[in-house]
């Protein structure tokens, strides 16, 4: 094909293998190819060569296609342009994703029919950016961020308190109001059991998980069991799943990128805890849903951190060590040429800074036990006080060499009232969480191990997550890595200015950047015994599809049961249950005789969808993970509603305060006007004026929007009273008569509409 110069040249390209610095090769994936016959086809189709790739080599996909020649720059689609890697000899080549590139101009060289029609399906996959912005939002454990793009750099968007971080919380106090983020922090002593913290923890697990069961002995409100088997919090009397708590936070977020940009926000990316599995994944994006936003993209916390790193045209091999509120991830990452390529993941979702708050709330209990005999852990008011207490002596510790806790009137006893006094070191400290610290380890190293790299290849290291500014962390992090960590990034930013630019990336002005990220967990089927059958290992690139042929274990079985798995343990038990579903309608047959193919297709966010097919007769059944709780259609929907019911409340609520005070502002101005001119207007008027202001309070007292913008206009009018009189040549006592015609008239009353006087 390369000599034939009466045809044009078919680039319909998706994603490249990584191109290492010391195996470069002009070698490029096609779209979808599962097989071999398909992809014997589609050469045959487009007249390229078709090459099995040596597994020695470790590509991530077997097939590929060879390019006849370097295409030239100007000849490449403008769209999704990315610099994938330099060819023999140095050459870049640029290639646009799901693109035609046409050797020559149409002019010179008519292109077959089949290829015209291949171009046309390029064309209508190729879809064109959305014009709206896209958010990126860290959904944190302990506190969120929400950035967008200004141009090609990533913004962090102050909340309406002027803070950078929002605190994850969500309450209700005693009037049934919601409250979200500072405004349910500063409440959360006095109301701890109707206060939610860390549900992220929670998202996606099972009432009967065991990190469940351990989350209900360390925080104050209630983890209820919900109908269908997964773990709700209660709050107000009512319950809630982790997704809406997640939901009222993301709406939070998202007023403020509104409040910022000055429009409605309806997209977004959200981040997720790299070693999240399906279940907790598909809860994320429900949140989303909950909050009326169109998740385009779950992506991973490290890797988005990485990008936010790397866009400015770092490369190399970069490990991200991401410990925060509630998980801890580990992800390698090689960047070149502005592709992330992620190469591999490990962490615990279990393991954050709530633990660390947990080891020393315990110790705290403990040393007032040991010095007055009282056991604080029965007193829920006490307990909060001391959770805040040693968060912000943990904080503090992370500068200082020791501090001070001192809470007065902690609690009493039949002696009179007891107060907490100590004084906390550093070294105690970190005597109190060093077992939790060594749990970063182990992941660090298997992550460095599937790599398949040593820990002297990593150029650096990053530090995500505010737990990482505790000095014996990263003490702990140069001895894994052999190099002190890099303080490039924010801590507490970089997770959510990397989402915005993958934001960036998907409405297509970030377009010199890729990214090419992993399943965390293997992927599988239960097979006879019980076995667990890996048909995705981890750390394989997403998307990525894969199939298997399987057959049945009984005489003329009609029906296979599949059950879908995720997980690193040889036993089917011993893993996540994803899901499950029946194939049915096989035609009786000895026992290993049908063929049924499962094949698995995970999407760019990591979710899974699986079917089954009997390749004799064709049928096939094909879901969508869910797992085996999770939220249905109809909760979702139901919780969108619950949302939007919220949100009209919040309005409400909103457009009674601005009314309220608009009448108090009302009411200054026209006691004013009444005060300065009570002695040149009729004493009828000053009456029926203070009779409307009456009124008017009465109404605010009650909370009646509709009856407050009557009383107020009612006032309005009254008020305007003494304008009129003063312009008909009005003035002298109230009691009177007609002032003299020749005098100067005295001027309008000075009266402000309460629109003007108001700030």
């Amino acid at each position: 094909m390369e000599g034939d110069t009466g045809a044009a040249q078919l680039r319909r390209v998706v994603w490249m293998r990584n191109c290492r610095k010391r195996n470069r090769q002009d070698w490029y994936s096609v779209a979808k190819i599962t097989s071999e016959q398909a992809a014997l086809e589609y050469g045959k189709q487009t007249g390229l060569d078709i090459v099995t790739v040596n597994p020695a080599l470790e590509w991530k996909f077997q097939w590929v296609l060879v390019t006849p020649a370097a295409p030239a720059e100007a000849d490449v689609p403008r769209q999704d342009q990315h610099t994938f890697c330099h060819g023999a000899e140095g050459s870049t080549h640029k290639i646009g994703l799901l693109g035609i590139k046409t050797a020559a101009p149409a002019a010179q060289r008519t292109a077959p029919p089949l290829l015209s029609r291949l171009g046309a399906v390029a064309r209508a996959l190729s879809t064109k950016p959305a014009a709206a912005d896209v958010i990126g939002i860290d959904l944190g454990t302990t506190n969120s961020c929400v950035s967008v793009m200004e141009g090609k750099t990533p913004r962090v968007i102050e909340n309406a308190e002027g803070a950078r971080t929002t605190p994850s919380i969500v309450a209700k106090n005693q009037n049934g109001d919601l409250l979200i983020g500072i405004t349910a922090s500063r409440q959360a002593v006095t109301n701890a059991q109707n206060t939610i913290r860390g549900s992220k923890r929670l998202i996606g697990r099972t009432f009967d998980d065991p990190q469940t069961q351990k989350e209900m002995k360390m925080v104050p409100y209630k983890i209820v069991r919900a109908p269908n088997g997964d773990a709700w919090v209660e709050m107000g009397g009512q319950k809630y799943s982790p997704s809406q708590i997640g939901a009222f936070v993301l709406t939070k977020m998202k007023e403020t990128a509104e409040a910022y940009l000055g429009k409605t926000v309806s997209k977004a990316v959200i981040t997720v805890p790299a070693y999240f599995n399906d279940a907790q994944r598909q809860a994320t994006k429900d949140a989303g849903r909950i909050a009326g936003l169109e998740v385009m993209r779950i992506i991973n916390e490290p890797t988005a951190a990485a990008l936010s790193y790397g866009m400015n045209n770092k490369e190399g091999l970069i490990a991200v060590f991401d410990l925060g509120g509630g998980t801890f991830d580990v992800s390698i990452l090689e960047i070149s040429n502005g592709v992330f390529e992620v190469k591999a993941t490990n962490g615990d979702t279990f393991l954050g800074g709530e633990d660390f708050d947990g080891a020393l709330l315990e110790y705290l209990v403990a040393e007032f036990k040991k010095s007055d005999n009282i056991d604080l852990s029965k007193d829920k008011l006490a307990l909060q006080r001391l959770r805040e207490a040693a968060e912000k002596a943990k904080v503090e510790l992370s500068s200082t060499m020791q501090t001070e806790i001192n809470l007065p009137f902690i609690t009493a006893d039949a002696s009179g009232a007891k107060h907490f006094n100590i004084t906390l070191t550093r070294s105690k400290f970190e005597s109190l969480v060093s077992n939790l610290i060594e749990r970063t380890r182990i992941p660090c190293v298997n992550c460095l191990k599937d790599a398949g790299i040593s820990a002297q290849e990593i150029d650096e290291v990053l530090l995500v997550g505010g737990m990482t500014r505790v000095p014996k962390v990263q003490e702990v992090v140069s001895q894994i890595f052999n190099k002190p960590p890099s303080k490039g990034v924010n801590p507490d930013e970089a997770v959510a200015m990397g989402a915005a630019i993958q934001g960036g990336i998907l409405r297509g002005d970030v377009k010199e950047l890729l990214l090419l990220d992993v399943t965390p967990l293997s992927l599988g089927i239960e097979t006879l015994g019980g076995i667990f059958t890996r048909l995705i290992n981890r750390n394989t690139t997403i998307p990525t599809k894969k199939s298997q042929v399987f057959s049945t274990a009984a005489d003329n079985q009609t029906q296979v049961g599949i059950k879908v798995l995720q997980g690193e343990r040889e036993m089917a038990t011993d893993n996540k249950l994803l899901g499950e579903f029946q194939l049915e309608g096989i035609p009786p047959a000895p026992r290993g005789m049908p063929q049924i193919e499962v094949t698995f297709d995970i999407d760019a966010n990591g979710i899974v969808k699986v079917s089954a097919k009997d390749k004799s007769t064709g049928k096939e059944q094909e879901i969508t993970i869910k797992s085996s709780g999770g939220l249905s259609e109809g909760d979702i929907e139901k919780m969108v509603r619950e949302a939007e019911l919220h949100a009209q409340k919040d309005q409400e609520k909103k457009a009674l305060i601005d009314l309220k005070n608009s009448a108090d502002t009302t009411i200054y101005s026209i006691e004013k006007s009444v005060s300065e001119y009570k002695d040149k207007v009729p004493a009828e008027v000053t009456k029926e004026i203070e009779s409307a202001i009456s009124d008017l309070r009465a109404a605010m007292a009650e909370d009646d929007l509709d009856k407050i913008k009557q009383k107020l206009e009612a006032a309005n009018k009254a008020v305007s009273k003494i304008g009129e009189h003063m312009q008909q040549g009005g003035g002298g006592s109230a009691g009177g008569g007609g002032g003299s015609s020749g005098g100067d008239q005295t001027p309008e009353a000075e009266y402000q509409d309460a629109k003007e006087a108001k700030m």
